[in-house]
This record gives structure tokens, sequence and C-alpha cells, in this order.
């Protein structure tokens, strides 16, 4: 098994012990990508759905360093700060895919990195 490490700097870069996204065997494990700006290594303003906006850019921008796109995300995991944002998430999740849609779950948790709303994780198949 061959593991190539992705790397874009058009998404966050890793703030930690791990990668942006591994490739092995046709797949593309992405990291969770948080809503910042890369250019200015800040979060963005506002609220769920503009850290969704940024969060699923971040997203298609380490799948464009795979060679793909989001049409080719079979699988996506959303955290979410509070699930009473679940709506207006969802609202904008659905811009960036189309049918078939990536099996996906969606959970809320205690607390995301840097206090964000939102961390979106995908699998792709190439």
């Amino acid at each position: 098994m061959e593991k190539k490490v992705l790397h874009t700097d058009k998404a966050p870069a890793a703030i930690g012990p791990y990668s942006q996204a591994i490739e092995v065997n046709g797949f593309v494990f992405a990291s969770g990508q948080i809503p910042i700006n890369p250019a200015t290594g800040e979060v963005v303003e506002g609220g769920i759905q503009e850290q969704t906006r940024q969060a699923l850019t971040n997203a298609s921008e380490v799948m464009k360093a795979a060679g793909l796109d989001l049409s080719h995300v079979v699988k996506t995991t959303v955290f979410m700060a509070d699930m009473n944002d679940f709506a207006a998430m969802n609202e904008v999740y659905a811009t960036f895919f189309s049918a078939p849609f990536p099996a996906r779950s969606a959970v809320a948790v205690k607390t995301l990195p840097k206090g964000v709303l939102v961390e979106v994780e995908c699998i792709a198949v190439k």
C-alpha cells in the first residue's frame, strides 16, 4: 500500500500532526476542514452559513489537489457546535453537492477547533 500525501495552499494548512488528505488505492481521505480563509489564516466572519460555505470551499480545494471535485465524494461527516444550526448548514451544503449525494453523518460536538461552528470531512473515490 502506497500512501500519497496531498496538500494545497488554497486550503488551510494542517495545524497539527496530520495531512490535509491522504490518497491510497484510489480513495482520498480528507481531514476535516474548518472555516478558515487560507489567504488570511482567520476564521471567516458570519454564522453557520458563511462558515459552512468556507469549510466546503476548503474541502473542494483539497479535492482539487487530488485531481478531483466534490462529485467524487462518497461520504462526508459534518461536525457542528449546535444541532439547531442543521437546517441552515444543510441549505448551504446542498449548493455544493448534487445527486447522487454522498452518504453523510451530521453530529453535534461539544467544541471544535478555534471555536468554529462547523467542520466537514470527506472521503472520495477516483
